[in-house]
């Protein structure tokens, strides 16, 4: 009896050591997870703030975070008159850019776009910013390979300003 009660001891110890080397394991991948999604809410936060005080935006729809040339911060929403608004954050300082939803295409019309142009193709996500001092939808998309496409499409009309390939 005392040789089972040994080993049963045993057995326990290994099992809580394998329960505490999980715990251990999950509280540390949140901790990294919740350390890496920082830097996208502080920019979100930000750039909130400045639309809410340069353009009055009252409430907020989408945020991007947008990488070509410059890094360029944007937010969607309504503003204090009911009109839905664009505003695009430079990460630099640079002069904030406003721009009215009615004059270019919404992300949805933006997918669509690309879609229909690209039928063998599956759309990832769209950003919005400024490439080339034009503003951009940014449309990441992958083949069946898995293999990035970037394609960057003139928010105003739609039309393809440049395609990355086969990344």
């Amino acid at each position: 009896m005392d040789t089972n009660s040994a080993r049963q001891q045993k057995l326990n110890r290994w099992l809580l050591g394998i329960v505490a080397f999980l715990l251990i394991i999950i509280v540390a991948a949140t901790m990294i997870f919740i350390r890496s999604n920082r830097p996208m809410h502080q920019a979100k936060r930000e750039a909130v703030q400045m639309a809410e005080k340069y353009a009055d935006l009252k409430t907020v729809d989408q945020f991007y975070w947008f990488n070509r040339e410059k890094t360029y911060f944007t937010v969607t929403g309504e503003n204090n008159t009911g009109e839905q608004i664009i505003v695009i954050v430079p990460k630099s300082g640079e002069k904030i850019r406003v721009l009215n939803q009615k004059d270019g295409l919404t992300e949805q019309q933006a997918e669509k776009r690309f879609e229909s142009d690209n039928p063998d193709l599956i759309f990832e996500k769209a950003n919005l910013g400024i490439y080339r001092d034009q503003t951009t939808w940014e449309i990441t998309a992958k083949d069946d390979q898995g293999t990035i496409y970037y394609y960057l499409l003139a928010f105003n009309d739609g039309k393809t300003i440049k395609v990355i390939k086969k990344i």
